[in-house]
């Protein structure tokens, strides 16, 4: 193997200081940068993996696959690529799992598939994993990673962004705790239905948490903006988002708050005014 190809494979360059990293070192630190702290993207797996107790995710409804009733021009082949690269069916895969022994109802979105567009399928694997939780009594985890509803599906995803938040509603109704955990980047649809609705929102630094894009956005401002917009910092400041956590922290945070906010349901005791 020539020298170049070697050292392609023990280094990395951080996206944000633009800085060297060895590839051992940066896969060990979660694909944080030790040196400027940048949170790179995780893939669904390897979000679970660092997530959940070791082997403890059984995935289900994995065989859901999406029906191209608009006959959108060119995405049938772009989804069919998708599914290839991350060996995915959809942009969401869901399931049960465990954290420090705790049962709860889980749902990771996959940003690789599609940019992690909600459509029906991601749709109805999202409201299945709220569903769950509330019919067996689990805290529900779910980690958002999207740049919105999918526009190949038309209308058909906009429905998505109703029918998620009524399963949040039922959650609410059966007294079973919902977190979310936003991811670079949360937008759009995701954001404006079940992410935004948690009963606990937690945020990766930085990670891009808007409705519209940056472009758009900046087109439809009267004032400037400030140099943080967007970011889980600055929704954090304006209330939307309850805590920032690191990555290597987010474990450790999950578990604390299933284990004070699913307590009830581990007692058997209904939470008040549940």
């Amino acid at each position: 193997m020539p020298s170049g190809e070697a050292d392609a494979g023990r280094f990395v360059q951080c996206t944000s200081c633009r800085k060297t990293l060895f590839s051992a070192d940066f896969e060990h630190e979660l694909r944080v940068c030790r040196f400027c702290g940048h949170h790179h993207r995780l893939s669904a797996r390897d979000r679970i993996a660092c997530t959940f107790d070791e082997g403890s995710f059984e995935e289900t409804d994995a065989g859901l696959r999406t029906v191209d009733v608009l006959k959108f021009p060119d995405y049938m082949p772009k989804h069919e690529q998708a599914v290839t690269k991350t060996g995915m069916n959809d942009s969401v895969m869901i399931g049960r799992a465990k954290l420090d022994g705790m049962p709860v109802s889980a749902g990771v979105a996959e940003f690789g598939f599609m940019g992690g567009s909600m459509g029906v399928v991601a749709g109805e694997k999202v409201t299945r994993c709220l569903e769950r939780g509330a019919e067996e009594g689990m805290p529900v985890i779910m980690v958002c990673a999207s740049g919105g509803a999918r526009m190949q599906e038309g209308l058909s995803s906009l429905v998505q962004m109703a029918k998620t938040t009524v399963a949040v509603e039922r959650c609410r109704e059966a007294g079973v705790p919902f977190i979310a955990v936003m991811t670079d980047p949360t937008m759009a649809g995701v954001l404006a239905s079940y992410a935004s609705v948690a009963d606990v929102i937690l945020a990766e630094p930085k990670a891009m948490i808007g409705f519209a894009g940056a472009r758009v956005s900046k087109q439809a401002q009267v004032v400037k903006a400030p140099s943080d917009f967007q970011t889980a910092e600055w929704v954090n400041k304006s209330g939307m988002v309850d805590r920032i956590v690191e990555r290597r922290d987010m474990r450790g945070t999950l578990i604390a708050l299933v284990r004070a906010l699913g307590a009830h349901l581990r007692t058997g005791k209904a939470l008040v005014g549940a």
